[in-house]
This record gives structure tokens, sequence and C-alpha cells, in this order.
């Protein structure tokens, strides 16, 4: 890759229950993410981190919704506003917009940034959970299970235009990894045209073989695509430090040919975000030293 990469911090837990992932992008930073993409060829600078609201001074049920329940909906909704900012502004400038979570929810501002000026953008969520889960479904309120469903405008999504991104079309939006499906959100996947790959396809397809479909799907007749690459994807075995692990999970040498995958598809890679390590729940931050070289792997590091 010959862009710039823009490193954007959102040290966001508003869309989870666990605390400890605002920390994530400190820890991933400090896990060596600069070092790492240097050692693939890749010029970086870091942007800082977009400011978040603390959790203690909002009320998590003051939202605008119209039916169902997402906590701190209007924090969430400004937080991605200003990250869909800073992503597009990003690409305005012939950067790469690298986000750093935090938790998934801020995919939701990733994607809009990415899709603006009206270009279609594939999406590969490379996740244990579907994330597909609307105010009215939801079992928990958390908004982080509910990033796919805002940007597809499904629910109560529809309404509002910093969630719901037209760009980004059902049947270029893949999920990888799939294990851990809530009811409501299993059958709005069935009725949809997401493509979901379960850990049971991977199981008998092997990883290269899902990854390269993945990626068919998700640049058929787009103009960019975006990865993001939620940590508890991988078997908590390999990533202890993620907000919601899930056992049964991709190995290291898995994830990694996974990532180089993308890299093979550099060309219409427009975004990428990295989200859920959490620092308080991880080992000597192996974590996010973890997600440092999968990073790295998918912006061209190879062993030769």
């Amino acid at each position: 890759m010959e862009q710039q990469v823009r490193i954007l911090g959102v040290p966001m837990d508003l869309g989870a229950d666990r605390r400890g992932v605002d920390m994530g992008p400190s820890a991933i930073r400090y896990g060596g993410l600069a070092d790492q993409l240097a050692s693939a060829g890749i010029d970086c600078i870091d942007g800082g981190d977009i400011a978040v609201p603390r959790p203690e001074e909002s009320d998590p049920d003051a939202g605008g919704l119209s039916s169902g329940r997402a906590k701190f909906f209007r924090e969430t909704k400004e937080v991605c506003e200003d990250v869909a900012t800073a992503v597009n502004a990003t690409l305005l400038e012939g950067q790469f917009p690298l986000v750093l979570g935090g938790d998934h929810s801020i995919g939701i501002g990733t994607m809009a940034g990415a899709a603006r000026d009206d270009e279609e953008l594939g999406v590969i969520w490379f996740d244990a959970h579907g994330d597909f889960n609307t105010p009215e479904t939801t079992p928990s309120g958390n908004i982080h299970g509910m990033s796919l469903a805002a940007v597809l405008g499904d629910g109560a999504f529809a309404d509002h235009d910093w969630a719901h991104t037209p760009e980004i079309r059902e049947e270029n939006v893949v999920i990888v990894g799939l294990r851990d499906v809530d009811d409501g959100e299993r059958r709005r996947l069935y009725e949809s045209d997401v493509t979901a790959f379960t850990m049971s396809d991977i199981d008998t397809r092997g990883a290269p073989e899902v990854v390269a479909e993945a990626l068919e799907i998700a640049t058929d007749g787009t103009d960019g695509m975006h990865v993001s690459l939620d940590l508890d994807w991988l078997d908590p075995t390999e990533a202890p430090g993620v907000g919601t692990p899930v056992r049964g999970g991709v190995s290291y040498r898995e994830a990694h040919i996974a990532m180089e995958y993308v890299a093979e598809h550099h060309d219409q890679l427009r975004s990428m975000e990295m989200v859920e390590v959490n620092p308080i729940l991880d080992e000597h931050n192996r974590t996010a030293e973890l997600g440092c070289e999968l990073v790295a792997s998918a912006f061209g590091k190879r062993v030769l």
C-alpha cells in the first residue's frame, strides 16, 4: 500500500456493559502498532483520539428512539458522527483511515465516513457475533451488538441518517467467524441478504476458502471495501483480552492467513478498524500485540 495510514483512536465503551475497552487504543499503540506498520513498509501518522463522553456523566436511557432500547443512544450518535467526519477527512486527504476501538459501536461511524460521496462500500465483519440486533430485538440494549443492523437501516435505525448508510448494501456485507447469535438477530439474518460464514464453515472449508469468497462478495460491484476486525473473532486462548470472549474461535495462523488475503485486495481496501481490545482482561498486553501483528499482515507484511 502506497497510501499513508492515519491512526484514529476512539476510546469508546458506551456500547457495551463491560468496562475496559475504552483503554483499547492506548493498549494497541503500546503494543507496537506503529513499529509493526513500519516493518510492513507502511508510513503512518497518529491522528490522536476522538473525544468520548464518560458514562458516569450520561444517562443511558436518554435517547431519540421511536421504539425499542439502545443505551447511550445520544452519546453514541455524537461520537459516531465525529468518527465519520474524521474518517472522511482522512480519505479526502489521500490517507488511509485505521480506526482503533473501543467497542464495536464505533463501526457505525467508520463505515459512514468511508461510504460518503455516494460510493458503494462492501464490508467484511470478522467477528464472533452477528451485531445484527436492533433496538427492538436486543436483549441487552448495548449498541455494540447492533452496528451492522444500524448501517443497513434495520428497525428503528431506518429513521436515523447518522447510522443508516445506504451506500452499503446487504448483498455486499459478509460476517466471518460467527458463533454467538441472539434469537432475534438470527431471524433477521435469515431474512436479510447478508452472507454469514460461521465457525463451522471455517472448520469444514478452511479459512482461506471462506475468506476468499468473502472478499469476492464484498468487492462485487462496489467502489471499495471496509474491513472490521473484532479481536473476539479469535479463540480466547489466543486473544484473552476482549470485551465479549466466545470459545471456539479462529487460531493464530487462521487469523494471519485471513489478513494476508485481505492484503491481496489492498487496491480495494478503503478503511479498517480493530475493536474490542480490553486490557483489563488481557495477559501482559498479548491481545493488543496480536492485533498489531494482524493489522501488519493486512497491510502486506510477510515472512519472505
